[in-house]
C-alpha cells in the first residue's frame, strides 16, 4: 500500500509540476497544477495519516485539504469554458469557484475529519463539487470545442472524477485502499494530460517527446528515492515508521521537483550566483530556454494546416514576440520564407537563427500595417492595426498592466500608452489585434503558396 501510495504521490506530483513549468501564466495550466500537486499532497497526508494510526489532527486537516483537487478542477473547466475573447473578465467564473470552495469548506468543518461514518458534511462536499464539476464540464464541452481526442478525455475524467470523488473514496474506506488510490489517482493523471494536450494544441506544439523526457527523468529520481523509503518503512514500525513514511514523500517530492524544474532552479541560481554579469546571465537564459523548446517543435508543422489554425497560429507567433524560447517551438519556423532568408543571409539551418527570422519576419510585416507618411503615431481608424500590434509587441508599451507607466518610453510610445489607457477598452485592443493578426496570416499564407509553387516549378533554379 506504501509503495502504491508513492506512485501515484509521484505521478501526480510529476504532471502538477510539468504543467506549471510550461507556462505558469496561464490560468489553465497553474490551475491544473494546483489540482494535481493538491492531490498528491492529500495522497502523502492519508498514508502519514495511517502508518501513524489515524491521529484525529492529520484527520481534521486532511478533510480541508482534500477539497483542494475538486475545486481545482472546476476552475480549469470553468477557464476552458470562457469564450475567446481573452479579454473577458473572470468575475462570474471566480464568484463560481469561490462559492463552491466556501460551500466545501462548510462541509468539511461540519464533518469533523475523515474518520468514518459518513456524515452530512462528507455528502455535502461531494455533491457540491461533483454537481459543479459536472456543470463545468457541460459549459467546457459546449463553448470551447477542441479536437475530439482531447474532449474525449475531459469528459471520461470528470465523469470518473465526479463518480470516485477522492475527498470520499480515498479517506473514508468506502472501497478498498489499494483500488481507491489506483482509480483516483488514474482519474486525476488523465485530468491532468487532458490540460497538457489542450495547451499543445492551443500553442501548435508538440507534446509526446517533451513529456517523456520529463517523465523519464522525474520517475528514474523518485524511484530511486522511493525505493531508499520503502526499505525504510518495511524496516521500522511504530513511530519511526511514521517519520520514515513522512521523509519518503518529502525526498521523493523535492527529487522531482528538482528534476522537473530544473531549468527555471538554474536561472534562479544564475542569478545569485551571476548577479554582476546580467549579460552572461542573458545568454545562458537564452540557450537554456532554446534547448527546452526544441523537443516541443513539430515535425512538419505547416502540413496541412487550415486558414483557421494558420491564423491562430500567427496569432501566437505575435503574442510571443518578445519572448524567443517560444517562438524556437513556433510552427512558423518552417515558413519557406524562412529557408529563403536564411540562405539569402548565408546563415546555418539552426532553430535559434529560424526563431530569430521569424521574428523579423513578423516586424516587417507589422511595418507593413503602418500608414504611409512620416508619423510615427496617430489615432486614425487607418493606424488601430499597426498601433494594436506594434506599440504592444515591439514597442514594449504596457498599458492594461497593473502599476505600468509610460516611463522609458520614446515619445511615441508615450502618446501611444495614453491614447491606450483614455481611449482604448481593452476588449477593442483585443479585437484589432486578432483583425491584424488575420491580415498578417492571410499576407503569410500567399506568401507561402508564391513560394511552394516556385519551388515545384519545373526548371526553377531556386
Amino acid at each position: 500500500m506504501a509503495a502504491l501510495s508513492v506512485l501515484t504521490f509521484a505521478l501526480s506530483w510529476w504532471l502538477g509540476l510539468y504543467l506549471l513549468g510550461r507556462d505558469r501564466r496561464k490560468p489553465v495550466l497553474a490551475l491544473a497544477a494546483a489540482g494535481l500537486c493538491g492531490f498528491a499532497l492529500v495522497v502523502a497526508l492519508d498514508a502519514v495519516r495511517l502508518s501513524a494510526g489515524n491521529p484525529e489532527p492529520l484527520g481534521r486537516v486532511e478533510i480541508f485539504l482534500v477539497i483542494v483537487p475538486g475545486v481545482a478542477w472546476l476552475a480549469v473547466l470553468l477557464e476552458l469554458a470562457r469564450p475567446a475573447q481573452r479579454w473577458r473578465r473572470r468575475g462570474a467564473e471566480r464568484a463560481a469557484v469561490v462559492a463552491v470552495a466556501v460551500l466545501a469548506v462548510v462541509g468539511a468543518a461540519l464533518a469533523g475529519g475523515v474518520d468514518p461514518p459518513l456524515r452530512f458534511g462528507h455528502w455535502l462536499m461531494f455533491a457540491v463539487i461533483s454537481v459543479s464539476t459536472l456543470a463545468a464540464l457541460v459549459l467546457a464541452v459546449r463553448r470551447a470545442p477542441r479536437p475530439g481526442s482531447v474532449i474525449g478525455v475531459i469528459v471520461v475524467a470528470t465523469l470518473f472524477f465526479a463518480l470516485a470523488n477522492a475527498i470520499l473514496v480515498i479517506p473514508l474506506g468506502i472501497l478498498p485502499s489499494w483500488l481507491a488510490l489506483a482509480s483516483t489517482g488514474f482519474d486525476v493523471l488523465l485530468l491532468g494530460l487532458a490540460v497538457a494536450l489542450w495547451d499543445a494544441f492551443d500553442e501548435g506544439q508538440a507534446l509526446r517527446a517533451d513529456m517523456r523526457r520529463s517523465f523519464a527523468g522525474a520517475m528514474a529520481v523518485a524511484v530511486l528515492f522511493g525505493a531508499q523509503g520503502m526499505v525504510g518503512i518495511a524496516a521500522t514500525d511504530g513511530a519511526a515508521r511514521t517519520v520514515v513514511t513522512a521523509l519518503t514523500f518529502t525526498s521523493v517530492g523535492v527529487a522531482v521537483a528538482l528534476t522537473v524544474l530544473a531549468d527555471p532552479l538554474a536561472g534562479l541560481l544564475d542569478r545569485l550566483v551571476f548577479a554582476r554579469a546580467p549579460e552572461l546571465r542573458a545568454d545562458r537564459a537564452v540557450l537554456r530556454d532554446t534547448e527546452a523548446a526544441l523537443p516541443l517543435r513539430r515535425p512538419n508543422p505547416l502540413d496541412e494546416v487550415d486558414g483557421e489554425t494558420f491564423t491562430r497560429l500567427t496569432r501566437r507567433a505575435l503574442g510571443h514576440y518578445g519572448n524567443l524560447s517560444k517562438l524556437v517551438a513556433s510552427p512558423l519556423t518552417a515558413l519557406p520564407m524562412i529557408d529563403e532568408r536564411l540562405a539569402a543571409r548565408g546563415l546555418p539551418d539552426q532553430p535559434l537563427e529560424r526563431a530569430n527570422e521569424l521574428k523579423a519576419l513578423l516586424a516587417e510585416r507589422i511595418a507593413a500595417l503602418k500608414p504611409r507618411g512620416d508619423d510615427d503615431f496617430g489615432t486614425s481608424d487607418e493606424w488601430r492595426y499597426y498601433n494594436a500590434l506594434y506599440f504592444p509587441y515591439i514597442a514594449g508599451v504596457r498599458a492594461y498592466a497593473q502599476n505600468a507607466t509610460a516611463a522609458g518610453l520614446d515619445p511615441a510610445g508615450r502618446a501611444a500608452w495614453q491614447w491606450l489607457v483614455t481611449e482604448v477598452p481593452q476588449r477593442s485592443l483585443h479585437n484589432w489585434q486578432n483583425s491584424a493578426a488575420k491580415l498578417i496570416a492571410t499576407d503569410l499564407r500567399g506568401r507561402m503558396a508564391v513560394s511552394g509553387s516556385t519551388e515545384r516549378r519545373p526548371g526553377s533554379r531556386r
